[in-house]
Parts: structure tokens; sequence; C-alpha cells
């Protein structure tokens, strides 16, 4: 194999080692949907025991929910600079 070819072979390994861990990073997107739909089923069970407490049910729920949707939002912003962010690969042609 000549120097060019390694090249080649080596910028096909990095990408498609990026590609790989942007797909393993967005398995980190499984956990904050389903913690979130826990979390609203048990606030709706507590709003139907005591119906009182909606307000404050309600907003620790949201709470809960903005906070869990964070690790969605990490592992989104990883895959997308694994994808974009490559130093071999000029994907816009400029």
């Amino acid at each position: 194999m000549n120097m060019e070819m390694m090249q080649v072979l080596a910028k096909a390994i990095v990408c498609g080692c990026s590609a790989l861990g942007a797909g393993v990073s967005m398995i980190g997107g499984l956990g904050p949907g389903i913690g979130e739909g826990y979390a609203v089923g048990k606030a709706l069970e507590s709003m139907a025991r005591q119906p009182e407490m909606k307000g404050t049910l309600t907003t620790t729920m949201f709470m809960g929910c903005a906070v869990a949707e964070t690790t969605g939002l990490y592992s989104l912003i990883i895959a997308l600079l694994l994808l974009f962010v490559n130093p071999f690969v000029n994907l816009f042609g400029v």
C-alpha cells in the first residue's frame, strides 16, 4: 500500500468511528424520554389523589422534566460534534 491509500483508509476509519460514536451517544436520548414519561404519569396519579396540590405538583414536574431533558440535549450536542467537527472531512466543499 502506498502512503496515499493509507491516508484514505485512515480518514475512512475516522469517519466511520465518528458516525458510530454519534449513534452510541444518541442512546442517551432514551433515558430522558422514559424518565419524563414516568414522572408525568406519577404526577397525574398524585393529582388524581389530591387535586388541591395541582399547582405544586405541576411546577415540580416541569422543573424535573427540564432537568431530565438536559441529558438528552447533551447527547445530541455530542453526536453533532462527532458528525460535523471532523478535521479530516470537508463536508461543505469550502
